[in-house]
């Protein structure tokens, strides 16, 4: 066999060393007088800042810098970047809010960004994160997929009439009635997709360092995708040519999609780095990745079979709703409607119309996680079979 033959088995280079406990994990990697990163974060769904008073934490011991959303935007700092692009329901782009890396004036679900505390040690800067005090206006707020639409549900964003991003349709709409309209036997079933947390073993990190005398930043974090990221995180955040920073990707205790998409830690870190003069390191701990971690999933569909008198398929019709979450992650419009072609599955179906709504709700974004959209049009027309 050639050796580069179909169906020639590849041997795997990375399993020794991990095997051997050898792995080199972004934790492994230490860097000279780095500091410690602590992040403080909102245990509201919705509410407005009043004020942040971090005087009492500026002085506690170790501590180097106390930032807020006011100083990152008076750096420049931009908003993390969403890809993918839809429709609303009148044909209008859909919106695209600001996705700060510290919220600015308002917090939108519970674990968002309010301030960043670097001290010399982990301890430290934990122990001065417990000393902010925040003055929170608490909003009303809608978690729930399902309460996005109503006409009393609170408005994630002012932009986004009745929290609708968009509104996208695949397939032939016309062929699918006339299926339905001439069945002998019609299936129908409501069922609700639960949101997930990815949670790898290796939470997700960062290690970030700037050269002051080149201008040049280096990262250090587990991730999916290095170039993307760092094309993302150097032109939409930190404002500057993607040559200017250098992304190393070690290895990745599990990501799964979540660690492919622009997350605001490393770029936080980043910020930071640069701020101090000095490495900064984030690592987040099991509890902290379950609200900052993008989500997925989350959906409520309505999958419609049309068959004829011997069981054959003629026609199916599916409408979803997606929660999306309170900000648009980098690919999170991705999972709901770039993988639609799945509800084909195996099956001779002559026609098929997929409707989904996006809707923005005050949750931890969702992003595409195992599949990506695959998984979720495979359940929904396997499922409607069974009911069939």
């Amino acid at each position: 066999m050639r050796e580069f033959g179909i169906g020639q088995s590849l041997p795997r280079i990375e399993d020794e060393a991990l095997l051997r406990g050898l792995g080199r994990y972004t934790d492994d990697i230490v860097l000279p007088r780095q500091t410690h990163m602590v992040i403080l974060r909102s245990p509201h769904a919705a509410a407005r800042i009043r004020s942040i008073d971090c005087a009492a934490a500026a002085a506690s011991p170790g501590v180097v810098a106390v930032l807020t959303g006011r100083d990152a935007a008076a750096d420049g700092l931009g908003s993390l970047p969403s890809h993918i692009k839809r429709k609303r329901p009148d044909g209008r782009p859909n919106p695209e809010p600001p996705y700060p890396v510290l919220a600015l004036d308002q917090v939108r679900h519970v674990g968002d960004t309010v301030a960043a505390v670097i001290a010399e040690t982990l301890a430290a800067a934990r122990d001065a994160a417990e000393l902010i005090e925040v003055d929170y206006e608490p909003l009303p707020s809608v978690t729930a997929t399902e309460a996005a639409t109503r006409p009393d549900a609170p408005r994630v964003w002012d932009d986004a009439p009745g929290n609708v991003c968009f509104l996208f349709e695949l397939g032939d709409k016309a062929a699918v009635e006339a299926g339905f309209a001439r069945a002998a036997h019609v299936a129908r079933l409501d069922f609700t997709i639960s949101r997930v947390s990815a949670n790898p073993m290796e939470p997700r990190n960062a290690l970030a360092a700037f050269d002051a005398a080149d201008g040049r930043y280096t990262l250090y974090a587990g991730m999916q995708g290095a170039h993307g990221f760092r094309s993302d995180l150097a032109e939409s955040v930190l404002k500057v040519s993607e040559t200017a920073l250098r992304v190393v990707a070690p290895h990745c205790g599990g990501a799964f999609g979540m660690k492919q998409g622009m997350l605001r830690e490393p770029a936080l870190a980043l910020w930071a780095a640069r701020r101090v003069g000095r490495p900064v390191r984030w690592q987040s701990d099991r509890s902290e990745g379950l609200v900052s971690d993008h989500h997925a999933r989350d959906n409520i569909t309505t999958a419609e079979l049309a068959l004829d008198k011997d069981g054959r398929f003629l026609a199916l019709r599916v409408r979803t709703t997606a929660n999306l979450g309170a900000y648009l992650s980098t690919h999170g419009l991705h999972s709901p409607t770039n993988n639609l072609g799945g509800l084909a599955g195996t099956y001779t179906t002559p026609a098929i119309h997929a409707t989904v709504t996006g809707v923005f709700t005050h949750t931890s974004p969702t992003a595409p996680y195992r599949g990506a959209g695959r998984p979720e049009a495979s359940y929904a027309v396997e499922r409607v079979i069974d009911v069939a």
